[in-house]
């Protein structure tokens, strides 16, 4: 692991988001594959920043996004789908009949999730991941356990997670379950870039640095792909440098 401090979020964030965008430069048609939550919003709006400057184009790119809610429409302000379109999707010239998102009311979940693997395969795998990182290690859904759950899958979601997701549903209970990218989905990008912030992922940052490489510390795993880069702020990463 490359670990990039900076001493606030903002700093972080930019040099996420120059990451990212010399990956486009390089390979115009690159395959990303998208985060959601708070810790990648400022990396978007960096990338919106530099489109609108006419420094960078994403119109050849391919996206998939890490995960999605079971049993909420993609319309719905709290789905990753709205979040994805609000926050970046809709404010650069990127093809959305491109933008690949698991669909959490799909009839089938167990055939959604094997489509999903199948669709990353066909566009040629993802040349560069973006991830956040829960307060318990997870890395999209991928909840800490006793086994690895490999490719695209059902997760019942842990209760800290809702406990830390729970704030944005106002007008509906959360869901309790997601799809998401497996682990060995994940460790298939060629490049992933994991943004951490804030005092409260410090520990988890540390674990996954430094501690034993197990799936109970789901960010851990990161530690065995080749090219990882892990951008964080003084206070995630307070333990660690």
């Amino acid at each position: 692991m490359k670990i990039i401090r900076s001493a606030t979020h903002f700093g972080s964030s930019k040099k996420a988001s120059l990451e990212i965008c010399r990956q486009v430069l390089i390979k115009k048609d690159s395959v990303l594959g998208f985060a959601t939550g708070s810790s990648p919003m400022e990396i978007y709006k960096y990338l919106i920043q530099y489109y609108k400057e006419g420094l960078v184009t994403f119109k050849q790119v391919t996206a998939f996004n890490l995960d999605e809610y079971v049993g909420i429409e993609k319309t719905h302000p709290n789905s990753y789908a709205y979040f994805m379109k609000d926050n970046l999707f809709s404010h650069i010239d990127i093809d959305i009949n491109k933008c690949n998102i698991e669909n959490g009311l799909a009839d089938d979940l167990e055939k959604e999730c094997e489509n999903y693997e199948k669709a990353i395969d066909s566009a040629g795998g993802i040349d560069l991941q973006i991830l956040g990182i829960g307060t318990n290690g997870h890395i999209g859904f991928n909840e800490p356990s006793d086994k690895i759950s490999a490719k695209t899958h059902i997760v019942k979601l842990t209760q800290s997670t809702i406990d830390s997701n729970s704030k944005y549903f106002s007008d509906m209970q959360m869901p309790t379950k997601a799809i998401t990218m497996g682990i060995a989905s994940i460790m298939k990008a060629k490049k992933i870039i994991l943004i951490a912030s804030g005092k409260e992922k410090a520990q988890a940052i540390y674990d996954s640095v430094y501690g034993e490489i197990t799936p109970k510390m789901p960010a851990s795993i990161l530690r065995l792909h080749p090219d990882v880069s892990v951008y964080v702020d003084d206070e995630a990463g307070k333990f660690i440098i």
